[in-house]
């Protein structure tokens, strides 16, 4: 039990390792046997800590931005497709608001029955 706990706070350290089980690369199972066999100290980790430290510095955010990169953003813009977007989402509004209005209410017309003795002509 207390590997096992031990493990869990290593995880907590090491928060890049849940990417990996989320992406389906590795198993709890198999990070826990790699724990169990080698500690966590040895050098078998450094291929799953170090390429979540590398990808930390390039989530650099450029503030740096100039007419230029705004023109070069637009000219990227597919404008058929957003058109194509811009109507999907009028239609689908048009229809969510076709069923939350409150005015469709609509009257039926009560029955009323023929007279037994009576003919159509008549």
């Amino acid at each position: 039990m207390e590997k096992k706990d031990e493990f869990k706070s290593f995880v907590r350290k090491n928060p890049s390792l849940v990417k990996y089980v989320k992406n389906g690369e590795k198993t709890w199972q198999s990070f826990y046997e790699i724990y169990d066999l080698y500690g966590e100290d040895d050098s078998v980790w450094n291929d799953y800590l170090k390429k979540e430290e590398n990808k930390g510095t390039v989530n650099v955010v450029k503030n740096n931005t100039t007419v230029g990169d705004f023109f070069n953003f637009l000219k990227g813009i597919d404008l058929n497709s957003l058109q194509e977007t811009v109507s999907s989402l009028q239609r689908v509004l048009g229809v969510f608001g076709d069923l939350t209005s409150k005015n469709t209410e609509t009257k039926k017309e009560e029955y009323k029955p023929r007279p037994l003795y009576k003919h159509f002509d008549d």
